[in-house]
């Protein structure tokens, strides 16, 4: 089965592609009447004119993410579904042609996670003219659906799900900044401090036991993502065989625990002596 379907799904790329090279043919020969409908293929990885991403064979970046131009991505870390990390240069052009750029850069630490739907960009700031790049340390959280622009994150700090951090912002290490808040240019959120609202304010100092929490929340999703790197890397093989192993194990028997390594044990109250039926109690003389 394994070898059928490798053999149909090389024949159907092959298709696919003819298909794309007769489209193309089709175009050039219709010269300048010809409809021009570019195909879009989505890349993980994508380089800027000379700034391409350097992320750590160690870390994970989700098949849907898009990590694009100057943007490193450290040891451990994890970049999740949806995410994009879009660093660029700042450049002048003239007729196409480029006369000077800024760097203007993404840098993610080790152990941190970005999690699904975020977006982490960087700024030119219009008081000063400078360049702010995005500056995010090691072991940090970043929630569901943040935006990160032109700002600075420090170690083992906290951002949460939907959070909004502007130009400027620096976030130091052991604070948090709430679920939703939006925090404004140039603000700066202090050590063990958690900020929320909008505008962000200062709503209460962070327990031993959430400080705790911030460290244990990147260590599990490190763990985590070494999961998916591992799924994500399955052969085409693999991955017809564990359907059919779905298929035969729809029910869920012993066999089927036993594969996943479950073992399901039945509470010392409810086992019975052999002796005695489920539904009958024994008879007192």
């Amino acid at each position: 089965m394994g070898s059928l379907g490798r053999a149909i799904y090389t024949v159907g790329f092959w298709i696919r592609e003819t298909g794309q090279a007769l489209d193309r043919l089709g175009c050039r020969l219709q010269g300048n009447y010809y409809f021009h409908e570019q195909l879009s293929r989505h890349r993980t990885l994508m380089n800027v004119f000379n700034k391409t991403p350097i992320v750590d064979k160690d870390a994970f970046v989700a098949p849907s993410a898009s990590i694009i131009g100057d943007v490193q991505v450290g040891r451990g870390s994890s970049v999740w579904y949806g995410c994009v990390l879009r660093g660029k240069p700042l450049c002048n052009l003239d007729l196409n042609r480029v006369i000077a750029c800024d760097v203007n850069s993404i840098s993610i630490g080790s152990g941190t996670n970005i999690q699904d739907n975020s977006l982490v960009h960087v700024a030119k700031s219009n008081l000063s003219g400078k360049v702010l790049p995005t500056i995010v340390g090691d072991n940090v959280t970043v929630g569901h659906s943040a935006v990160l622009h032109g700002c600075t994150v420090e170690d083992e700090a906290f951002v949460g799900m939907g959070a909004t951090l502007l130009d400027g912002v620096v976030v130091e290490k052991h604070a948090m900044v709430a679920a939703g808040a939006l925090v404004r240019q140039n603000t700066r959120v202090p050590f063990g401090e958690v900020w929320g609202g909008n505008p962000a304010k200062f709503l209460r100092k962070l327990t031993e036991e959430e400080i705790a929490f911030i460290s244990q929340s990147a260590t599990n999703y490190s763990n985590l993502a070494q999961v998916h790197a591992a799924e994500n890397a399955k052969s085409f093989d693999e991955i017809e065989f564990e359907k059919v192993l779905r298929k035969k194990f729809a029910r869920r028997d012993e066999d089927y625990d036993s594969m996943l390594g479950v073992v399901r044990e039945t509470p010392p109250e409810l086992v019975l002596p052999d002796n005695i039926l489920p539904d009958k109690a024994p008879k007192t003389a």
